[in-house]
C-alpha cells in the first residue's frame, strides 16, 4: 500500500497546473485614489478614512488575480467607521486617564497589553471573512493562547537566546497566521521546518561576520578612508534585508498549501533589491507623491513571482457558515498601532 502511495505521489504532482498570480494596477490609476482619499479625509477630519480604507483595499483586491479570476474585498465603510469610532475613543480615553493619574494609566497599559492578542485575533478574522475569490471567503480562527504565545512568547524566547531560537519564533507566528486561515471550510497547511528558518538566519550571521571584516580592516590600518565605512555598511544592511525578505517569502509560499493545491515563490535578489532602490529613490525625489506607485510596482512585481500549482478546479471547496466578525479588533490594532 505504502510503495502505491508513493507511485501515486510524483503523478500527482505532475498533475498539478500552474496558474500564475498577477497584479493589474496601474499606478497613475492608484494615485487619483490615493490623492482623493487623502484630501477628502483631511476635509472630514478624519471620517472620510473608512471610505478611504474599502476604497484603496477593493482596488489592490480586484487588481490581483490568480488566473483569469480577481479577488474581492467585501468589507463596507459603516463597518470599519463604528469599529474605528470606538477605537479612536478608547485610545482618547486612554490618553486622557495617564495623564490625569498615571497609575490608573498604568493599569489600562497592562490591560491592553493582556487584550492585544484577543484584538489581534479579531483583526485576522475580520480580514479574512471580508476577502473573497470566486465568491468564496477566507476564515481565521486563531485561539487567544497562539496568538498570546507568538506575540510575547516566543519573541521572548528569542531575545533571552540571543536571537538563536528567533527563527522558531518566526516560524511559530506563520504557524499561527496558516494554519489557522481557511478557504471557505478548507485549511492551509504550513510544512516549513525550524531548519529551514535556521539556514537563512545562519547565511545572514556569517554574511554579516564577513562583509564586516573590511570595514575592520579599514578602520584599523586605514583610518583615513574612515569616511566609506557607513555607506558600506549600510549597503551591507541593505543587502542582508533583501536577502531575508526573499528568501523567507519563497520558504513562506514554497511550503504553503491548501488541499493538495501548492504554492510557489521565486522573488529574486536583484529584481526585489531594484524594485526597492527606485521605488525608494523616487519616494524622496517626488516628496511622498510617488508612494501610490511605489506600492504598485512592489505589489506587480511580488505577484510576477508568484504561482498556484492547482491539483484541479477551485469550484468544489465548500464555503464556511456565514459568521459575523467585529471590525473592530481591526481597528483597534490601527488606533493603538500593533498589527501581524
Amino acid at each position: 500500500m505504502n510503495d502505491m502511495s508513493q507511485a501515486d505521489e510524483p503523478a500527482a504532482v505532475e498533475s498539478r497546473k500552474p496558474s500564475g498570480f498577477e497584479f493589474r494596477g496601474d499606478g497613475m490609476e492608484y494615485f487619483k485614489i490615493w490623492i482623493v482619499n487623502i484630501l477628502l479625509t483631511i476635509l472630514t477630519l478624519g471620517i472620510y478614512s473608512a471610505w478611504a480604507t474599502v476604497r484603496n483595499n477593493r482596488y489592490f483586491y480586484s487588481n490581483l488575480y490568480l488566473g483569469d479570476n480577481n479577488f474581492r474585498y467585501l468589507a463596507e465603510p459603516i463597518q470599519i467607521l463604528k469599529g474605528r469610532l470606538i477605537a479612536i475613543a478608547a485610545l482618547v480615553a486612554f490618553t486622557v486617564t495617564s495623564q490625569i493619574a498615571p497609575m490608573i494609566g498604568l493599569g489600562l497599559m497592562v490591560l491592553l497589553l493582556i487584550a492585544i492578542p484577543y484584538f489581534v485575533n479579531q483583526s485576522l478574522a475580520f480580514n479574512n471573512r471580508m476577502s473573497a475569490y470566486k465568491n468564496l471567503q477566507f476564515r481565521f480562527k486563531g485561539t487567544y493562547g497562539e496568538a498570546f504565545m507568538v506575540l510575547y512568547v516566543w519573541p521572548l524566547v528569542g531575545l533571552l537566546t540571543l536571537g538563536i531560537l528567533y527563527p522558531l519564533a518566526l516560524l511559530r507566528l506563520n504557524q499561527y497566521l496558516v494554519r489557522n486561515s481557511s478557504y471557505g471550510t478548507t485549511p492551509f497547511t504550513f510544512d516549513a521546518t525550524f531548519g529551514d528558518y535556521g539556514k537563512i538566519f545562519l547565511i545572514m550571521f556569517g554574511a554579516g561576520i564577513v562583509l564586516a571584516i573590511p570595514s575592520w580592516a579599514i578602520v584599523a590600518f586605514m583610518p583615513s578612508m574612515a569616511v566609506v565605512v557607513p555607506v558600506f555598511m549600510v549597503a551591507v544592511y541593505f543587502g542582508l534585508i533583501v536577502f531575508f525578505m526573499v528568501k523567507t517569502t519563497n520558504l513562506f509560499y514554497g511550503s504553503l498549501a491548501l488541499a493538495d493545491h501548492g504554492f510557489d515563490a521565486d522573488l529574486q535578489f536583484g529584481g526585489l533589491a531594484k524594485v526597492i532602490l527606485i521605488n525608494t529613490l523616487l519616494t524622496i525625489i517626488t516628496l511622498g507623491l510617488y508612494l501610490p506607485a511605489a506600492k504598485v510596482r512592489m505589489a506587480k512585481y511580488v505577484c510576477s513571482c508568484m504561482v498556484m500549482h492547482a491539483a484541479g478546479p477551485l469550484d468544489d471547496f465548500v464555503a464556511a457558515e456565514k459568521e459575523s466578525v467585529s471590525a473592530l479588533g481591526d481597528e483597534f490594532g490601527q488606533a493603538f498601532d500593533f498589527a501581524v
